[in-house]
């Protein structure tokens, strides 16, 4: 029901040639012509061949952007952490449900890749180049928290943020695997020797 009335509630914001406006209003100009080359950049990566697709999923993009930042801006997060969580959450769904309306699984995959530096493919192929015993179980679950850490990493306030939860969840992957009778130092040694001989 809640993703029904998100898609209704965007819908209504297109205007009538079914174009997604670029939510500018208050924002600065600098920091937005910044955001608008940031989402292109994540667009151009998705190879669209419609460029009036390509510019609707570059203003989502773009106003995710913009949103996170007024979000980010109106709490102190020392003393109001709890309330900036709460509306991260309730927009957290919005980006994927606008982006349904262009793009495929994969492709809002590579969104969300996109604004997160690519950490997620990054950390698990280094995980399984450290690692080459691990079973497709554990490579099941190193990925499930990647992609639980890239979802909170989308929401972060900047690059420090996004890297944080990339590196929290790299903490817990690394105890569980230490539990599971893996000498993680050995093997990052031996993986380090490995790229030597390369």
């Amino acid at each position: 029901m809640r993703k029904v009335l998100v898609l209704l509630v965007f819908l209504i914001s297109l205007d009538a040639l079914g174009q997604v406006a670029l939510k500018t209003e208050g924002q600065d100009p600098q920091y937005v012509e910044t955001i608008k080359g940031r989402a292109q950049k994540i667009v151009d990566g998705l190879q669209l061949t419609d460029a009036q697709k390509a510019e609707n999923v570059r203003n989502i993009i773009a106003n995710r952007y913009f949103l996170l930042n007024d979000i980010h801006s109106k709490y102190d997060k020392k003393t109001q952490e709890e309330a900036l969580y709460a509306e991260l959450y309730k927009h957290h769904f919005e980006l994927a449900s606008a982006l349904s309306l262009y793009l495929n699984e994969e492709q809002i995959d590579a969104v969300k890749d996109g604004m997160t530096y690519g950490r997620l493919k990054r950390d698990y192929n280094a995980q399984l180049e450290m690692i080459p015993t691990l079973t497709d179980e554990e490579k099941a679950q190193i990925l499930i928290w990647l992609k639980e850490a890239r979802e909170y990493a989308m929401d972060a306030a900047d690059s420090k943020g996004k890297h944080f939860w990339f590196d929290k969840y790299r903490g817990r992957t690394n105890n569980w695997l230490s539990a599971r009778g893996y000498d993680l130092k050995k093997e990052r040694d031996e993986w380090m020797k490995r790229n030597q001989k390369k």
